[in-house]
């Protein structure tokens, strides 16, 4: 996990219009992301990956074990299964290091407020049903 002191640029404000309620904001738990997994251009574009992003772990046993991406329909390493949301906007550099980051694992989202590359999709939904509630 990279702890370093570093410029980020701009500051933008966080942008957490997709939470529905409070409710799992307060419980939220440490997670380790790994930029290789990700698509700069869709998911990270101006070098944040937003708060509202789908995240699932890798379970396959290899170098990313452990380590968390983005949630990927029809993969077969754990990232098909969605485990929650980026709490909070994240910095990421294109073969930068693994940073750490805090994962929503409960509470209420609005879909139509996530940001552009969320990966949430009807699958996603259905396999989250038992710790989210969206509310459209």
């Amino acid at each position: 996990m990279d702890i370093s002191v570093r410029e980020l640029g701009v500051f933008q404000p966080e942008d957490r219009s997709w939470l529905g309620d409070l409710d799992g904001t307060q419980a939220t738990r440490p997670i380790t992301l790994t930029p290789s997994l990700f698509t700069p251009a869709l998911h990270f574009p101006q070098g944040v990956l937003r708060s509202g992003t789908l995240l699932a772990q890798v379970t396959a046993v290899g170098a990313t074990q452990g380590l968390w991406g983005p949630y990927t329909p029809g993969a077969a390493n754990g990232l098909q299964l969605p485990r929650g949301f980026l709490f909070n906007s994240t910095p990421l550099q294109v073969g930068g290091p693994n940073v750490g980051a805090p994962l929503q694992e409960r509470g209420f989202v609005i879909p139509a407020r996530l940001p552009a590359g969320h990966g949430l999709d009807a699958a996603a939904r259905t396999a989250l049903a038992a710790h989210w509630i969206f509310r459209d």
